[in-house]
């Protein structure tokens, strides 16, 4: 700071006296009468120390030049305002009776306020051309609104900037116009793009295409499509918004599979979402899984009074409080089964809990046609037990985490899903604990899902392996299930079955494909993909509705309310301990004791149907 101060200071001092003089000189046209050399010389002294002491006083010195913004050229306006006020007043004691014209403070206070400024910039202009005379990179930014220019500033005060030579936008207002001195490209009204992206790239010479992290996905997968092949690599930059809230730094970085399924941003009521965590003592099941991680994540932010973190993995466990340490939510790491009835009843006695989200589950489908046993007693014993502690202890919230794969069951996994929906809704009568299931479809990245598996075969250098060409599934990135979870539980209502909006489905092999694109690969030159064959306890595609629920009406702009029968506590308290019985058997037995379980409680299901028959 010193070596900057010994720069600054004699530079300023120059800029300073020149500007004083000037300031004479244009004042009387150039031939300033000899009276005010003396006025020049006995007022010097006064007009540097002052401008000096309001250099050092709005810290003008250890400003860097370089990032210089229009903040720094507002603090420089005010400061040469009140220096000018000043050394009128120190002035007339000095001067005595030789006039003084205000008008020249005026005028010295402009000059020296351009004078620093231009300096300002010029250095500004002068590091930046340095820097990218030295490696230049070119840019085109898909999008023409704050997150955009954001974007654009931003790219350009980096270490290694990065110019921008155009904004392509759909928006009317921004054709034909220019953004810093950069043209604004059009796209269609429709979405369809006008311009011819690979040919503009062509024309501005531009090494990527930058698209902010809310861009559709169809449209991330569009662009990934047209510059596949060529040199111009698309990648992603975080909003403005997300760098505030996240604590993010600016990094560019490649495009992600969840950024090419991405759908539009959600509108969600935060303040219902928060209104329903803050304050309150929650607990969280399966809270070292993908789904119950996310929710201890989103929930610590949302200031609950405790937060307890329960999971049989003690490694899992061991992660998300590690994570989690060090903020301002006393956290509870409890390493237990759900199905443990009197261990889970000293959890509920201890912490006494106001809000529960129940995500423990086994979900493998084709593990869990092996293990039905285990299937039942975990996916259906653990929310029994859950259900009956929350009604016990007058929990006043209890979410549950479903799945697509409770409609019309196929597999051991999904069935044990539906008998919990269905034991949860019966117990809602006469409870006073509201209670509601959230059900939606495949979340990107989950452990053991088709995505890391599909990420570990690519790197291996293949094959990658689906099940059946046609084979499709609703997909959703964890953080918007997680949102979604949470605003489910913030609006519903007791017995709800709240169904999220998962878009159009997708097909297997496509994303397939496109793994392999992102990876820098091509298919099938590079990495083939390998049909397999359906698996147990598969279905080609997915549905998120029974027919019954198919009047299910929206309760959100992303969530529906589906109607249903509700049955009774007797009956699904015999069901269950007719499942329960069943343990001890074989696995025949068991998946008989299940199929006749679902059976009954499906409207219209078929009776020669059998969930064997999938196994």
């Amino acid at each position: 700071m010193r070596n900057r101060l010994a720069l600054i200071l004699p530079t300023y001092a120059a800029l300073y006296a020149l500007c004083f003089v000037a300031a004479f000189l244009l004042r009387f046209d150039f031939r300033p009468p000899q009276i005010y050399q003396h006025v020049i010389v006995l007022g010097m002294p006064v007009v540097l120390g002052v401008k000096f002491v309001i250099c050092l006083a709005t810290g003008e010195w250890r400003r860097t030049y370089r990032y210089t913004t229009v903040a720094d050229l507002f603090n420089l306006l005010g400061g040469g305002v009140v220096a000018a006020a000043i050394t009128y007043v120190l002035l007339l004691p000095v001067l005595g009776t030789l006039p003084l014209p205000r008008t020249v403070l005026l005028i010295d206070a402009m000059l020296s306020i351009l004078a620093v400024g231009l300096l300002r910039v010029g250095i500004r202009v002068v590091s930046e051309g340095a820097v990218r005379a030295g490696h230049e990179q070119r840019a085109l930014i898909l999008g023409a609104g704050p997150d955009a220019v954001a974007i654009a500033r931003g790219l350009g005060s980096t270490s290694r900037p990065v110019r921008v030579v155009g904004f392509v936008d759909h928006s009317p207002d921004s054709r034909n116009t220019l953004i810093a001195g950069v043209p604004v490209f059009p796209l269609s009204e429709a979405g369809v793009l006008a311009t011819d992206w690979t040919r503009l790239a062509r024309k501005r010479r531009a090494d990527f295409v930058l698209i902010p992290s809310t861009v559709a996905g169809d449209v991330v997968r569009e662009l990934i499509r047209l510059f596949a092949g060529t040199s111009v690599r698309v990648q992603v930059v975080p909003t403005a918004d997300s760098l505030l809230t996240c604590r993010k730094q600016l990094a560019v970085r490649d495009v992600t599979i969840a950024d090419l399924l991405r759908r539009e941003p959600a509108e969600l009521d935060r303040e219902a979402i928060r209104e329903l965590v803050a304050g309150q003592r929650v607990l969280v099941t399966g809270a070292a899984g993908s789904i119950g991680s996310e929710l201890c994540r989103q929930i610590a932010a949302l200031a609950p009074e405790s937060l307890v973190l329960v999971d049989h993995s003690e490694t899992g466990i061991f992660h998300i409080e590690a994570e989690l340490a060090g903020g301002p939510v006393p956290l509870h790491p409890v390493v237990a089964s759900v199905v443990d009835r009197d261990v889970m009843s000293r959890v509920m006695v201890e912490h006494r809990p106001q809000l529960v989200f129940h995500a423990a589950a086994y979900k493998h489908v084709p593990l869990m046609e092996s293990n039905p046993q285990q299937a039942i007693a975990n996916n259906i014993g653990g929310t029994k037990t859950m259900v009956d502690l929350a009604d016990t202890f007058g929990v006043d919230g209890f979410v549950l985490i479903s799945t697509d794969k409770a409609v019309d069951p196929s597999s051991i996994m999904g069935a044990t899903k539906l008998v919990s929906e269905k034991y949860l809704q019966s117990i809602t009568s006469g409870s006073t604990t509201r209670m509601m299931i959230v059900r939606f479809g495949n979340v990107l990245d989950s452990a053991g899902s088709v995505v890391p598996t599909f990420r570990s075969q690519i790197t291996a250098g293949g094959p990658v392996t689906v099940t059946h060409p046609d084979m499709e599934r609703f997909f959703m990135t964890i953080p918007e299930a997680v949102q979604l979870v949470l605003q489910a539980g913030a609006i519903g209502e007791s017995g709800d079955v709240l169904i999220l909006e998962m878009g159009q489905p997708v097909k297997i092999v496509d994303l397939a494909r496109d793994m392999i694109e992102l990876s820098g690969l091509k298919y099938p030159d590079d990495i083939d993909i390998v049909f397999t064959g359906i698996r147990p306890g598969e279905k080609l595609t997915e549905t998120l509705f029974y027919d019954q629920e198919l009047g299910a009406r929206k309760v959100h702009e992303q969530i529906y309310r589906a109607p249903g029968s509700i049955p009774t506590r007797q009956h699904m308290a015999d069901e269950l301990a007719r499942l329960e019985r069943s343990l001890n058997g074989s696995r025949a037995e068991a998946i008989e004791a299940l199929e006749n379980v679902v059976r009954g409680l499906v409207v219209g299901e078929d009776p020669t149907r059998s969930l064997r028959s999938a196994a």
